[in-house]
């Protein structure tokens, strides 16, 4: 594999619709209070959900995926989580062609836009890894 293609399609949402969780980092936290303008406590209360190793965003619990996905577009995309901003190139698809080929039939951006090396794809992935321990191991 010489590289990966994608680029995000213009109101495409499809990423945010899809069946899993988004954990946050610490950092994550910071930025989406502080754009909120709540405090990070206030916002872990109402929106966070913890586990031992790992914080989330809750669900709305109306069948859909996030409550931040708003008409059409995400609310708080200027600080989105790490998960999100680095979405597709996640290790598990950076790393395994026919993973990111699966991926590629739910997104519509990969597969277009300009050729991102794979040494480069999977620099981003290994910010993943750096982000979320919990997920990928120490």
């Amino acid at each position: 594999m010489d590289g990966l293609r994608f680029e995000c399609q213009r109101g495409c949402t499809k990423c945010c619709e899809t069946k899993g969780y988004v954990y946050i980092t610490d950092d994550d936290l910071a930025r989406i209070s502080t754009y909120l303008k709540m405090k990070p406590e206030e916002f872990t209360v109402r929106f966070v959900y913890k586990t031992k190793h790992l914080r989330r965003l809750r669900k709305p619990g109306n069948g859909e995926q996030c409550r931040f996905l708003k008409d059409g577009g995400c609310s708080i995309h200027a600080v989105k989580p790490v998960q999100c901003r680095l979405y597709p190139f996640w290790p598990e698809l950076v790393e395994y062609r026919d993973l990111w080929n699966d991926e590629a039939t739910r997104c519509p951006g990969i597969g277009k836009g300009k050729l991102v090396q794979i040494g480069t794809a999977l620099e981003v992935a290994e910010e993943m890894k750096t982000a979320y321990p919990g997920v990928y191991g120490d």
